[in-house]
């Protein structure tokens, strides 16, 4: 392992600055901080960050907690809030510019403190490329205006940049990282209390309530569909927090059969390492199912109304992660009218059956893997290194 100071570039006290607006974006900020430290000692961090920045020495001049809004009607009952926060957060950057301001993630915020800065003479970069290669793709014209650099993901985030002429550092996944090659399904199973020998089906309807109100009840039916024909088979259900746990109940319930569900308070990852097939909704928990090679069905419903909307304005043929980065369909995407409890069920009884499409699966996966498993934060802070020396020489 390279040495610390093998990674010193500079004692000189820079500052940079960085804007973290949820969880997701806190962790990255965290292992970006710690690389980047080895790489400036002196540096000074300062911004928006949570705790796990914090505990990394960031100074955070409003608590992240703030920013962390989801929902048109909750933006727009705390607008004037946010707009009160960028004001403050870009008078203080202006008086004390930054050598480096980095936005992670939360695009609608960060974009603007970042066009804002690079047009008063500061250095901008963008951790987690939005989802601008799907749709509104004019987006990237302002995203060029807003960023000296772009780190993404995915490759193909990179490849879009990369004919748009925007600066691109394709940095890897920091899960890619943390779950290894090789997950122990068995030793799962043990944490869980879950039965060695029979198989495991992990349903994953989503962690926001709409998610679950619109998917909870048809995964289950497909459930239901399976249990009819696989009496072995264990059904595991994690929940992100108390009111998914509630929710799911009951809809358990509402189904008015008797349905041998196991339903677990957190431990998503954990529940799907102990799955033989998982039932999932599109979203970052397909990258997970990828990272810890368990075949997959994905399923995914929308009001009529803003599918037909989406419909015209996505331009990538797959919603399911490890079908983009495969660029091929490697799992099944049930949509829409396509997602019916019986299509779902054959889809995943065809999956739990057949070995020898598990084992090709898991070699694509493994593929796929050790392409995202280029030590996330080293790369960031290199790529972010590479921005500061240009900028300070």
């Amino acid at each position: 392992m390279t040495s610390q100071l093998s990674r010193v570039v500079s004692n000189r006290r820079i500052t940079v600055g960085i804007v973290a607006g949820e969880a997701s974006g806190d962790i990255l900020g965290a292992g970006l901080i710690r690389s980047l430290r080895a790489r400036y000692p002196k540096a000074r961090f300062v911004g928006i960050g949570g705790d796990e920045m914090v505990a990394e020495g960031f100074h955070s001049l409003v608590p992240m907690e703030r920013l962390s809004v989801m929902g048109l009607v909750e933006v727009l009952g705390r607008i004037r809030e946010l707009f009160s926060i960028r004001d403050r957060l870009m008078d203080y950057f202006l008086a004390t510019p930054p050598d480096v301001v980095i936005g992670i993630d939360s695009p609608d915020f960060t974009l603007g403190v970042e066009l804002r800065c690079r047009q008063a003479g500061i250095r901008t970069a963008h951790y987690v490329s939005p989802s601008v290669w799907a749709w509104r793709q004019k987006r990237i014209f302002k995203i060029a205006r807003a960023v000296d650099l772009m780190l993404t993901l995915f490759p193909f985030e990179a490849r879009f940049y990369e004919e748009h002429r925007v600066p691109v550092s394709f940095v890897g996944h920091p899960l890619a990282d943390r779950i290894p090659l090789e997950p122990d399904t068995m030793a799962a199973r043990e944490a869980l209390g879950l039965d060695k020998a029979a198989p495991v089906l992990a349903i994953l309807p989503g962690s926001r309530a709409g998610e679950v109100e619109r998917l909870g009840g048809l995964f289950l039916e497909a459930a239901r569909w399976l249990q009819q024909r696989r009496q072995d088979l264990q059904l595991v259900i994690p929940c992100v927090n108390r009111e998914r746990e509630k929710q799911v109940r009951a809809l358990v319930e509402s189904l008015g059969v008797q349905l041998p569900v196991t339903i677990i308070r957190g431990r998503s990852r954990e529940v799907m390492a102990s799955a033989d097939v998982v039932l999932l909704a599109s979203g970052t928990a397909t990258l997970e199912a990828m990272l810890l090679k368990k075949p997959m069905v994905v399923g995914y419903r929308l009001s009529g109304f803003s599918y037909a909307l989406l419909s015209r304005l996505v331009k990538v043929p797959y919603v399911a992660l490890p079908n983009l980065l495969a660029r091929e369909q490697l799992v099944p995407e049930l949509l829409q009218d396509d997602a019916t409890p019986q299509a779902l069920g054959e889809a995943v009884l065809e999956r739990l059956e057949n070995e020898a499409e598990r084992r090709r699966l898991a070699e694509a996966f493994t593929a796929l893997h050790l392409q995202l498993r280029q030590d996330a934060d080293e790369k960031a802070a290199s790529a972010i290194a590479g921005l500061l020396e240009r900028e300070l020489a």
